[in-house]
């Protein structure tokens, strides 16, 4: 074992560190699971995200069943909706309708789609023949909820991983620089660093709204915003990764990097950012 720590890469080294945090590699798997959620939302789905059904507004979730009035089922099921109107208050008021029974179904067909935007089919997960089935209720439009928030994934998790990809790039690339140089480079980043810290959110927030075209659809104008901002956000890390470099580049592994030529970029990217 010894030996495979002393031949092993950093990348190596980071796996069999990470296998051991039981909480981090939880947290890796439910990560990777939303991002399949997301990739498969489509497949995963229901129904189309935007499909209304007028009859069906602010519906309740319903419960997938085993235990019916027949006794057990192997089959999960849903019931129907009972709706009446409230004559006070005129709101739709859902209950259960146990003789309506819509037994769930796997591999159905429904609306089409292109499976990874390339495979064009109409394949579900689930679904019904007869009969809604809204596992997580409807919305005021009378759309599916789940299948809003399974197509709504794949906005937020890539929006918010190109951010912190680029803050983390950024800000390895930035703090790597003004630790390692050092003088008046160190100087400068450092003020700049302060000057992007020292600008409120919520203004800046307000300003990017503003600056943005209106024509844009909402997603863009999101996404716009989250890029700009992932480019002012990387100051923290810049800050901690230069108070690494500072005692990493006085270590003697970057000594001999320097003797045998490596240049300034291989030895930060190659060297000292795997071991900060």
């Amino acid at each position: 074992m010894e030996e495979k720590l002393y031949t092993a890469s950093q990348f190596q080294l980071i796996w069999w560190r990470f296998r051991k945090h039981r909480l981090a590699v939880f947290g890796g798997i439910v990560l990777v699971i939303i991002y399949l959620m997301a990739i498969f939302a489509d497949f995963l789905a229901p129904y189309h995200p935007n499909a209304h059904d007028a009859k069906h507004i602010y519906a309740p979730p319903q419960k997938i069943r085993f235990v019916g009035e027949d006794g057990f089922s192997l089959r999960p099921f849903v019931y129907g909706y009972e709706m009446k109107v409230d004559p006070r208050t005129f709101r739709r008021v859902y209950t259960e309708d146990r003789s309506k029974v819509y037994p769930l179904q796997f591999l159905v067909r429904g609306h089409e789609y292109k499976l990874l935007g390339l495979i064009p089919t109409d394949i579900h997960l689930f679904g019904t023949e007869e009969g809604p089935v809204f596992l997580f209720g409807t919305d005021r439009m009378g759309r599916d909820v789940l299948s809003r928030i399974l197509h709504g994934a794949r906005i937020s998790t890539s929006i918010g991983l190109v951010g912190v990809f680029l803050s983390l790039l950024i800000g390895i690339i930035v703090g790597g620089i003004s630790g390692y140089c050092g003088g008046v480079v160190d100087n400068v980043v450092q003020r700049i660093i302060e000057f992007l810290v020292s600008i409120p959110t919520l203004p800046l927030w307000m300003g990017l709204s503003a600056a943005l075209p209106p024509n844009w659809p909402p997603v863009r104008i999101y996404f716009g915003m989250t890029i700009i901002l992932s480019l002012v956000g990387w100051t923290g890390l810049a800050r901690v990764v230069r108070s690494k470099f500072l005692s990493l580049r006085e270590e003697d592994f970057v000594l001999a990097a320097r003797l045998v030529g490596a240049g300034r970029s291989r030895i930060i990217m190659r060297h000292m950012v795997p071991c900060s």
